[in-house]
């Protein structure tokens, strides 16, 4: 999702240059995480990337260590429990975004909400400030509803959140060299209000034009705009008609941006060599169930699926159909497919991670997934049979490839 955002620096740079430094936003509806219609749940082996999501959904990302190492013991089968480095929130691909000066209303926000095939919509405060003498444009929003929109990687980083809850300023690598920003210490503001803000570090925010993020709180103290601009999740709607569906929505002064591309590329990263030991994080279970368990298929594809489906075994169900575990199998799917993984022995268990992601590896290897191409996205159809659900996981599946 960060490299699809590109496009993005026209949409959001422009309309927040415009806004600096002189509104409080205090007129303005403070709406967040509004519900928004899903769509109908589809046959495949799983449905619960499809069922209804609100706009702040809730799960989690493959492991924060970005290293392909494996570590672990081969010692008895492990709890799910036992894989570390998930994080509270599920990946949400933002397919549009929309600006208007001045903030949208709550009004705004409901109409988008409303549209056909809309998943979920993310309002954010922004502005450009100066941040030691530094001009950066900055966005705001809760934590619990940004972390979702971001690159993996930063989603995933406990020192990320940790320093953006306790109210400091997240930037790109770029931004902090070019204002000269070292983490850990203060730096005079000037915003709405004069101000001081101390640097939380730096980190993937995959939205070009924009140079930073703050907690909603300090948002507010620094006086950005409110609802300045909103990302719209809509993977199974035809993008040219729902940009200008949000478009007609928000008025003729409104800036709309689609940001991703129209064909979606199946070529990922595959590891040849199978890593030794017992996985200690799902990014390692990805990666090693690919490489064991179908050589050819790209750990990526597993992780986005994995992330998609349940937030890492945060969501394990069952859904509306019945599916269950962190791959989201339906149990009739499981007799056909369900496998001990990584040495485990007895009957396999769909809710245990280390048989579910190898399972999940051997179905979509037997649909083709190996082959890479044409027949990599045959096997993700067969896994949910969805054409946008097979494009929102290439198009994850691609972040992970670029971030790990």
């Amino acid at each position: 999702m960060g490299g699809g955002l590109v496009a993005v620096c026209a949409a959001i740079a422009v309309t927040l240059a415009a806004l600096s430094g002189d509104h409080d936003g205090s007129a303005r509806d403070d709406t967040r995480g509004i519900p928004v219609a899903g769509a109908s749940p589809v046959a495949g082996a799983s449905t619960a990337a499809t069922a209804p999501v609100s706009a702040v959904p809730a799960s989690a990302v493959p492991g924060s260590t970005a290293t392909p190492s494996a570590a672990g013991s081969t010692a008895s089968p492990a709890p799910a429990s036992s894989l570390s480095g998930a994080t509270p929130t599920r990946l949400v691909v933002p397919d549009v975004i929309a600006s208007v000066p001045g903030g949208l209303t709550a009004a705004d926000l409901a109409r988008i909400g409303k549209l056909a095939g809309v998943r979920a919509v993310l309002a954010i405060d922004g502005a450009q400030i100066k941040v030691n003498g530094t001009r950066l444009t900055v966005l705001a929003a809760p934590a619990a509803a940004l972390r979702a929109w971001l690159p993996p990687a930063t989603a995933a980083s406990a020192r990320v959140w940790s320093a953006f809850d306790a109210g400091d300023l997240i930037t790109t690598a770029q931004s902090a060299a070019s204002a000269r920003l070292v983490s850990g210490r203060g730096y005079p503001v000037a915003a709405a209000v004069a101000a001081r803000i101390t640097d939380g570090g730096t980190a993937l925010l995959g939205i070009t034009g924009v140079d930073g993020v703050v907690s909603q709180a300090e948002g507010k103290k620094l006086g950005l705009v409110r609802n300045v601009a909103v990302l719209v999740n809509a993977p199974a709607a035809d993008l040219i008609t729902l940009t200008g569906q949000v478009k007609a929505a928000l008025g003729a002064g409104a800036q709309v941006v689609r940001l991703v591309s129209a064909t979606v590329s199946t070529d990922l990263p595959v590891v040849a060599a199978v890593p030794a030991g017992r996985p200690s994080n799902y990014l390692q279970l990805f990666q090693e169930s690919a490489a064991r368990y179908c050589p050819g298929l790209s750990w990526t594809v597993l992780a986005a699926i994995g992330q998609i489906e349940s937030g890492d075994g945060q969501n394990e169900g069952p859904s509306t159909a019945g599916a269950m575990g962190p791959m989201q199998f339906l149990p009739s799917t499981w007799v056909l497919w369900g496998t001990d993984g990584f040495g485990d022995t007895g009957k396999p268990d769909i809710l245990n991670p280390f048989d579910a992601v190898p399972s999940a590896a051997r179905l979509l290897c037997g649909a083709g997934a190996a082959s890479g191409g044409s027949g990599l996205r045959t096997a993700i159809f067969a896994y949910n049979h969805a054409d946008w659900y097979v494009d929102e996981v290439l198009t994850l599946a691609a972040e992970y490839a670029r971030e790990y």
